[in-house]
């Protein structure tokens, strides 16, 4: 599955009052995670991961591979509207 790949750095951290984490500032800065950014938790069978918006979206467009779909679909087009041209 795509959450089992390898992991590049472990941060550690705890949950303090009323739920809270502390995100260690080195993993701050790498994902451009500022004050106020809005992240999504996915709970997965092996932990939770953590991220923006933009990067889910990201990563089910990779997961989906709907940058190649939409390729195919269309050059298909275009080849039909060649034919129907000529």
């Amino acid at each position: 599955m795509w959450y089992a790949c390898g992991m590049d750095t472990t941060y550690a951290t705890v949950v303090g009052d009323r739920g809270r984490l502390v995100v260690p500032s080195v993993l701050r800065r790498s994902q451009d995670w500022r004050q106020g950014t809005q992240l999504l938790l996915l709970e997965t069978p092996y932990g939770v991961l953590a991220m923006t918006r933009s990067q889910a979206k990201e990563l089910v467009k990779r997961q989906i591979g709907a940058g190649s779909l939409v390729a195919e679909l269309l050059a298909e087009r275009r080849e039909i509207a060649g034919k129907e041209a000529s």
